[in-house]
């Protein structure tokens, strides 16, 4: 039983969260290469605004402000269940090669197969999905061992080595292609949020409004989860089946993620992370501050690398990465002292 209290302070950690969120949105609206004054950007979402105001709001920045917030949610979730299901607080989408995966096929994709233009944006998600799914398969059988089970640490360990191969195959597939489609999947690897057009939304939100709800649904399992093996397969949890199925929705989520913003990496880490600090461990109660936590986390990143700079965009992968990577090295220090 959840005591009151602890429901309440969720409850005010999320409606701070989508105040920031609100807050953090309407300032990416007004501020960039072409600013709004952020007087009329209210007059202008009711639609009294001027031409250019308009264009720049409903066309440039509502789209990716909405692409960032869905996918900063959906790798928040993805990192939450893989921490679960492998009871290993460092796994992350992008640090255990699940990212690159679902890299490695869209290069392929976009590279070696016919396009169509009305149906790309919308196979990207399921094109990443079979080829981080492919990854987190060979990850997960090798990084369990028959007569001692599954290895936590082995995992990161793993992931990581498969996400440095990744990258090595990743710049033999480019090396000699089209210099433009080069392009293209450089910037999807640096984690420049690519795909803003409402289209792009379109196709990131059904795996958004289906596999999240679904899993909070499976929160009580993650709790289950989390236990010793021989108590969970006491209180009748059956390991295998929960863990494949929670690992296909945690791939499911961060291949649709990184289909339209690119390689994000630490969104999954970090979100659940701080969510646990404010709320506690429990599935019911983090994982919502998390969803929250993830979406804001990619939605700032994004706002200052395209204005930190007065001529050019930092990559949203790169800022993560930036404040990502000393804290996935403080945690791994941590874990190992």
């Amino acid at each position: 039983m959840i005591r009151s209290k602890l429901l309440k302070k969720q409850r005010l950690i999320l409606v701070a969260l989508v105040i920031l969120i609100i807050v953090t949105g309407v300032v990416s609206m007004g501020i960039g290469y072409s600013s709004v004054s952020f007087d009329r950007i209210i007059p202008t979402i009711l639609g009294y605004g001027e031409f250019k105001e308009s264009f720049v709001i409903f066309e440039v920045r509502l789209p990716r402000i909405f692409i960032t917030v869905l996918a900063g949610m959906a790798l928040a979730v993805s990192g939450a269940i893989l921490q679960g299901i492998t009871r290993n607080d460092l796994a992350d989408p992008g640090i255990i090669g699940i990212n690159a995966g679902a890299g490695v096929a869209i290069a392929l994709f976009f590279l070696y197969f016919p396009i169509e233009v009305g149906n790309f944006v919308y196979l990207l998600p399921i094109i990443a999905f079979i080829g981080a799914f492919l990854t987190a398969i060979l990850i997960y059988l090798l990084s369990y061992k028959r007569h001692s089970g599954f290895q936590p640490i082995r995992l990161v360990l793993v992931g990581v080595g498969f996400a440095t191969a990744l990258s090595g195959v990743m710049i033999v597939i480019i090396s000699s292609a089209d210099r433009v489609k080069v392009d293209f999947i450089s910037k999807w690897l640096a984690g420049n949020i690519w795909g803003t057009d409402w289209p792009f939304i379109l196709a990131l939100l059904p795996w958004v409004i289906i596999l999240v709800p679904y899993t909070l649904y499976k929160a009580n399992r993650l709790n289950l989860l989390a236990l010793d093996e021989p108590v969970a397969i006491g209180v009748g949890v059956s390991l295998k089946r929960e863990r494949f199925v929670l690992l296909l929705i945690a791939v499911a989520l961060a291949a649709a993620a990184v289909s339209v913003t690119g390689g994000i990496a630490f969104i999954g880490l970090m979100a659940p992370h701080i969510a646990k600090s404010l709320i506690g461990p429990r599935n019911q109660l983090y994982i919502p501050v998390a969803i929250l936590i993830g979406g804001f986390l990619l939605l700032l990143a994004d706002l200052i690398g395209r204005n930190v700079l007065p001529d050019e965009a930092i990559p949203a992968g790169v800022m993560t990465a930036l404040i990502g990577a000393p804290y996935f090295i403080y945690l791994l220090i941590k874990r190992v002292g």
